[in-house]
């Protein structure tokens, strides 16, 4: 700690400062939001920095916690209009094709960042993969770097450091796990999510900077990796990333979600509520894909295809893709009609979490994304993925290989079938052969539900190391 931090403690009652620095994606904000909430809950001074509009569209703050979490609203610099469309803040605001200059625009916040820390000089910066700048920032300032992974342990641990990495010169060493992972696994990409990954790996885009490029700066220069894990779950993935990387690797907990104060006020709830209410116990899928999996037609009109198959109650949260000209054209022709007397399907934004915790809820269908992932399990639900992006594919085989799901079977060409998702929900709801699916999944939510373990053990560790180390 330098004289100035110091000082800044001192005046400060010796609180702890951190600033935290998300990408500009959701699927990174909230899980950067619920560690502040956390933080702020042990008594440390959270930054939390991101643009005006993703700021406004986090949930509220606790009351009990506003005077120790300041939003920090820094404006996205602007590109030509062309290149990213005005009011774009986000990857959900742009499609995939521009994402690449969301992270030119990003990157530009480099030195308002830069000019906020000289003014704050927190004791640590909790930092996400793409801000790379970060480094001589912290660098220069003395300031204390931890690289905080939206993805699970067993996806980097996948990934392996970048001496290892850039080794495997064939798509083929992608398709299976690497040498480095010495206990049964599963967790790699299928030919055609390899293909896919090979291509793009170390492509530079528009800001000039790799994503793998970008995380290996921020990893390198980091004092400790987090993750929103337990050794209960991933345990043996934590302990091969802390050895691959050679620095602490620390899970800090599973961080339930917050619900916001005052209950419910969107209106779409009373509907949905009312509809799940009718239904049996543990009888209903929900179905949901989020916002950054942009579905093609013929993979939204399969998906309904094994929704109607299936025979089962359904709940199908779905944002109106591109290609549809309006909700109608959204899903196939008369499907609404078939299915109206067990399913639903809601157009938009839906309270997932409260979707997930009502008792008819047995199951979901869905992209295994991390967040999605805890926030699922922690109700005990079966669960069936069908991943599409990014890490995705590695969760799922990860998933499978600990008994908690059923993967969509996939053609080789990376297309599947409505028969086949209507047949692996059958598993995993009600068929006989899916009963020790069901037993995993309850057994699961006990650990992932079990708040004494990830506030009281795991989260507080974390603070403690906080400490420590300032």
């Amino acid at each position: 700690m330098n004289i100035m931090q110091q000082k800044k403690r001192e005046m400060a009652g010796n609180t702890i400062h951190v600033m935290m620095v998300p990408w500009s994606a959701f699927g990174h904000l909230m899980p950067f939001f619920q560690l502040s909430i956390a933080l702020a809950r042990a008594g440390v001074h959270v930054s939390f920095i991101s643009s005006p509009k993703n700021i406004q569209r986090l949930p509220k703050l606790p009351s009990t916690l506003v005077h120790l979490i300041d939003l920090v609203e820094l404006p996205l610099p602007s590109l030509d209009k062309e290149l990213l469309p005005e009011g774009a803040e986000a990857t959900v605001d742009v499609p995939y094709e521009k994402i690449q200059y969301l992270k030119l625009a990003y990157d530009q916040l480099q030195h308002a960042v830069k000019q906020l820390l000289v003014n704050q000089l927190p004791d640590w910066i909790i930092c996400d993969f793409s801000p790379h700048w970060m480094v001589d920032i912290a660098q220069e300032f003395q300031v204390k770097l931890i690289f905080y992974s939206v993805f699970s342990a067993a996806s980097l641990a996948f990934f392996g450091p970048p001496v290892a990495r850039k080794a495997r010169l064939s798509l083929e060493e992608f398709t299976v796990p690497p040498e480095w992972v010495t206990f049964p696994s599963s967790v790699a990409f299928q030919r055609q999510e390899a293909i896919s990954f090979y291509a793009g790996r170390n492509e530079v885009n528009a800001s000039g900077v790799s994503d793998f490029e970008r995380l290996d700066n921020i990893t390198s220069a980091s004092k400790a990796v987090i993750f929103r894990s337990c050794y209960e779950i991933e345990g043996e993935y934590l302990n091969l990333y802390q050895k691959l990387v050679g620095k602490p690797a620390i899970p800090v907990g599973l961080l339930p979600v917050e619900r916001p104060e005052g209950g419910i006020v969107d209106g779409s709830w009373g509907k949905i509520s009312e509809w799940l209410d009718k239904q049996a116990t543990k009888s209903v899928v929900f179905v949901g894909f989020g916002s950054e999996c942009k579905l093609s037609k013929d993979q939204v009109f399969e998906i309904a295809l094994g929704l109607e198959v299936s025979g089962l109650p359904f709940l199908w949260a779905l944002r109106k893709p591109s290609w549809a000209n309006n909700d109608h054209d959204s899903l196939p022709s008369g499907f609404n009609e078939r299915t109206s007397k067990r399913g639903l399907v809601c157009m938009g934004w839906v309270p997932q979490q409260e979707i997930l915790a009502h008792p008819s809820i047995g199951g979901s269908l869905f992209h295994s994304g991390w967040g999605s992932v805890i926030e699922t399990l922690q109700f005990g639900h079966s669960l069936v993925v069908l991943p599409f992006i990014h890490d995705q594919p590695l969760n799922a085989r990860f998933l499978v290989d600990k008994g908690l799901a059923i993967e969509v079977k996939r053609n080789e060409d990376g297309s599947f079938t409505g028969n086949d998702v209507a047949k692996s929900l059958r598993q995993a709801m009600v068929l006989e052969e899916g009963e020790k699916l069901r037993i995993k999944t309850r057994e699961a939510a006990a650990i992932v539900g079990n708040l004494k373990l990830h506030q009281d053990h795991y989260f507080a560790a974390f603070v403690q190391f906080l400490k420590n180390e300032t």
